[in-house]
């Protein structure tokens, strides 16, 4: 359609979710996965890497999309012309206006602070914060958990394949969470970590290196269903040492937490091919020698972020160390808070 003139007819909504760094369990968060590992669990902590989405009713019935980060535009006569479309250019905003089918014009902004592919849940994040967004403009009362369940189901839609619910979490209530995967729900703990301490002992790197989540964690979720038993195996593993992982978090045992940390890589990394790459076995290196005691990819793998644990006062040499090696080194700090939205 023609460049509109884009016309406010109301105030401007505006919802953040910060991403997250997973610690263990990962993957093993898809359904059906998690119900073949009774008691199984996943360990993340939210970022203060933010996703924003601003929601602005406009006059008339266009509909405007515009992706700050990624600089994308995609503009619609009205929202009979979105909803019979099924390829968009951004396509987080379009699936859920499908969804959420406002009456009005609307301008739908999307900005992120995390890298493209980066492993730490930056679209997950951003599926929230525009749920919450079109919502609040469509007058839809969700809990937080509703909020959940349609995010993950539209990106399931948009990624064609099995989504995990882990990521949804962080994005939702901040800090460190254990999420309990159980044939009767699913529901999230908040560990009691003071946020200091995953500060002063973690470092986060950005391998520069894309990576789409849904193509290794769908060759694993495959090996599995298909009765693989060297993955299944490894599956129980994961979950045993996600178990340990929490124990170890609550306790504060970080040599604990480094060990169970570098066995979950080991594991991950055997599922399949490509879940690790040159530099990151490079990154992981070179960390140890400057203090690094445990290190996994962020997600699916094959690219993206790398978290790294190391020794108490060691997070700068370390940072220093792979940033000369490659790395881009990504600000941590733990996100006290999830999903930002102003009052009604």
């Amino acid at each position: 359609m023609r460049k509109q003139t884009l016309t406010p007819s109301g105030p401007t909504i505006v919802a953040q979710a910060p991403c997250r760094a997973d610690l263990a369990g990962g993957t093993i968060d898809l359904w059906p996965l998690y119900l073949f590992h009774p008691g199984a669990l996943t360990l993340n902590f939210a970022v203060n890497i933010l996703t924003t989405c601003r929601v602005t009713p406009l006059k008339g019935t266009g509909i405007h999309l515009h992706s700050l980060d990624t600089n994308k535009e995609q503009s619609f006569e009205n929202f009979e012309e979105l909803r019979t479309q099924n390829k968009f250019r951004l396509p987080i905003s379009a699936r859920l206006l499908q969804f959420f089918a406002p009456k009005e014009g609307v301008l739908v902004e999307t900005d992120s602070e995390s890298p493209a592919g980066a492993g730490i849940s930056g679209s997950s994040a951003l599926m929230i914060a525009t749920t919450a967004a079109l919502a609040r403009f469509t007058n839809r009362h969700l809990t937080l958990e509703q909020m959940r369940v349609i995010a993950q189901n539209v990106e399931a839609q948009i990624i064609e394949v099995p989504t995990g619910c882990q990521d949804y979490y962080p994005a939702l209530y901040g800090g460190v969470s254990a999420i309990h995967l159980n044939a009767d729900g699913i529901y999230r703990e908040a560990i009691p970590i003071f946020p200091e301490e995953i500060e002063s002992r973690f470092v986060l790197a950005y391998t520069g290196a894309p990576r789409k989540s849904g193509i290794n964690n769908w060759e694993v979720f495959k090996a599995h269903v298909n009765g693989d038993r060297r993955v299944f195996k490894n599956f129980e593993r994961i979950a045993e040492i996600a178990h340990s992982m929490h124990q170890a978090l609550v306790a504060s045992d970080w040599e604990g937490v480094g060990r169970l940390l570098r066995e979950e890589w080991k594991f991950r990394r055997s599922n399949a091919p490509g879940i690790t790459t040159p530099l990151i076995d490079k990154l992981i290196t070179v960390a140890g020698r400057h203090g690094g005691k445990a290190a996994k990819v962020c997600g699916a793998g094959g690219g993206g972020c790398v978290i790294f644990l190391v020794e108490k006062g060691a997070a700068s040499r370390v940072a220093t160390a792979i940033g000369d090696a490659g790395a881009r080194v990504l600000p941590l700090q733990v996100a006290r808070d999830g999903l930002r939205l102003p009052p009604v």
